[in-house]
C-alpha cells in the first residue's frame, strides 16, 4: 500500500528532485517481519520520501521487502547476534560504493559515518537509534565533527554532551494504514523485547494489583530473552497474565486497538518509543513511566499517565478507561505521522547538501541558542559546515 502525497513533496520538488541513498543495519530485512523498531521507521521514512518525490534508493539485505528501489551485498539479513564489525563493515562498504550517484547518504549504521569520513563520498547525515551512553557518545562525538546526527527526542539529544546534533526529528507512523480500535478486549497490553529493561515484570505486577487482565507480546528468540521469561517472567503466568508471543505486524495493531491500555513500565530512559505512537494511532492510551522520550510523546491525563512507581501505576489503570480514545488518535496524526517526519527529514537533507547544519547545543542538558564555527573537513568531496545554528525539526 503506498503513502498518499502531502505538502511535503512541495519540499522535494523545490529546486531539483532529491535523489537520496538510504543505508539500513544488514541486522533484519527492511520492514522488518516481526520485532524491529530501526527497520521499521525506514521502512516508512523511504516510503514517505519516495511519495513526497523524492527519488529514494534503500541500501538494505535482498531480503527486504520495502517497495522502493533496493540494493545489497548480503542476499539475506544477517539476523541480530549474528555478525558483528565485519559483516556490517562489508555491507557499508558495498553501500557507499553503490550510492556515490546521489545528493545525499542518509546512513543508520554504526560503521558507516566513521569509514566515510575517509572516502570521497557524496555528503553524509546519520541517525543515532540509540542512546548516547558510554560507547554509543564517544563515537557520535567522533562523528559529528564531520557528520551531521539527527537525535530522535529532545531527551536524547539532551544527553548528547559533546555531540552537535543536526536536527531533533521523532518518528513517525502510517497513522492512516493503522486501524482505530474500541478498546473493548478488556485487558492491558505489553508489548516489546523480554528483556528487564522493558517492564515487564512490573507490568505483572501492576495489572494484578489493579485487577484488570494483562496480555504480554513479546520477542523472545535470544538466549537471553529466553532465560528472563523462564527464570522471571513464565513463574507469574496464570488466567490473568498470558505470554503471546511474538507477532506479526497486522496482529500487533488488532492487539492494541483492542487493549484499555498499553501497559509500558520501562525502566530505563528510551530514545524514543516506538510502540507508544503505535499505540496512539489505534486510539490505545498509555500508562508509562515519565522518563526518556515519554514525556514528549505522552499527553498527562489526555492520553496516557507518566508514572513513577507502583501506586500511581495501579491508580493509572484503575482510571485509564475513562481517557478519549479519538483524542490518542488524533495526537498520532498530527504530531507523529509519516508526513510529518519525511519533511523534517526532507529538510535537513537540504541543510546537508548546502553544507549547513542546524543543531542543538547539549552542553548544559537544555537548547542553548548561538552560532558556532564548524570544524574543517578534510575528507575529500565533502564540503566544510557553515556557521551552525541552533534548532530542531520535530
Amino acid at each position: 500500500m503506498s503513502i498518499r502525497p502531502d505538502p511535503a513533496s512541495q519540499l522535494a520538488r523545490d529546486q531539483h528532485a532529491l535523489r537520496v541513498g538510504i543505508i539500513a543495519p544488514p541486522w533484519l530485512p527492511v520492514p522488518p517481519t516481526a520485532y524491529g523498531g530501526t527497520e521499521n521507521v525506514l521502512d516508512i521514512l523511504a516510503r514517505g520520501l519516495q511519495a513526497a518525490g523524492v527519488d529514494v534508493v534503500l541500501f538494505t539485505t535482498g531480503d527486504a521487502t520495502c517497495s522502493v528501489p533496493r540494493k545489497w551485498v548480503f542476499p539475506d539479513a544477517i539476523g541480530v547476534g549474528n555478525g558483528g564489525a565485519a559483516e556490517e563493515a562489508r555491507h557499508v562498504i558495498g553501500a557507499y560504493q553503490q550510492l556515490r550517484d546521489v545528493d545525499v547518504i542518509h546512513d543508520h549504521t554504526i560503521v558507516g559515518p566513521l569509514y566515510a569520513q575517509g572516502i570521497e563520498s557524496p555528503p553524509v547525515l546519520t541517525t543515532n537509534h540509540g542512546p548516547f551512553n558510554g560507547i554509543l557518545a564517544p563515537l557520535y562525538r567522533a562523528v559529528s565533527a564531520h557528520t551531521p546526527v539527527i537525535a530522535i527526542s529532545h531527551h536524547q539529544a539532551s544527553t548528547a554532551i559533546g555531540t552537535s546534533i543536526a536536527a531533533v526529528i521523532h518518528h513517525g507512523i502510517d497513522v492512516e494504514r493503522i486501524p482505530f480500535g474500541s478498546g473493548g478486549g478488556g485487558y492491558a497490553a505489553f508489548l516489546g523485547r523480554m528483556h528487564p529493561d522493558k517492564g515487564v515484570e512490573e507490568a505483572i505486577a501492576a495489572a494484578r494489583a489493579a485487577g484488570i487482565p494483562l496480555r504480554i507480546a513479546a520477542k523472545m528468540s535470544e538466549p537471553a530473552e529466553r532465560e528472563y521469561f523462564a527464570s522471571r517472567v513464565a513463574p507469574h503466568l496464570g488466567d490473568d497474565v498470558e505470554y503471546q508471543g511474538e507477532l506479526s505486524r497486522n496482529e500487533k495493531y488488532d492487539f492494541l486497538k483492542e487493549a484499555v491500555c498499553l501497559l509500558n513500565p520501562i525502566r530505563w530512559a528510551e530514545p524514543f518509543g516506538m510502540v507508544m505512537i503505535e499505540a496512539l494511532a489505534c486510539g490505545t492510551p498509555i500508562v508509562t513511566n515519565g522518563q526518556g522520550s515519554a514525556c514528549e510523546i505522552v499527553d498527562e491525563g489526555e492520553t496516557g499517565y507518566l508514572c513513577g512507581g507502583l501506586g500511581s501505576r495501579v491508580r493509572a489503570l484503575q482510571k485509564v478507561e475513562t481517557l478519549d480514545r479519538s483524542r490518542c488518535r488524533a495526537v498520532a496524526e498530527q504530531r507523529f505521522s509519516s508526513h510529518r517526519m519525511v519533511a523534517g527529514h526532507i529538510a535537513t537533507y537540504r541543510r546537508t547538501i548546502e553544507g549547513i547544519s542546524e543543531y542543538r547545543d547539549t552542553a548544559a542538558h537544555a537548547p542553548v541558542a548561538h552560532t558556532r564555527k564548524a570544524p574543517e573537513s578534510s575528507r575529500p568531496g565533502h564540503r566544510s559546515l557553515q556557521p551552525w545554528k541552533s534548532t530542531s525539526v520535530a
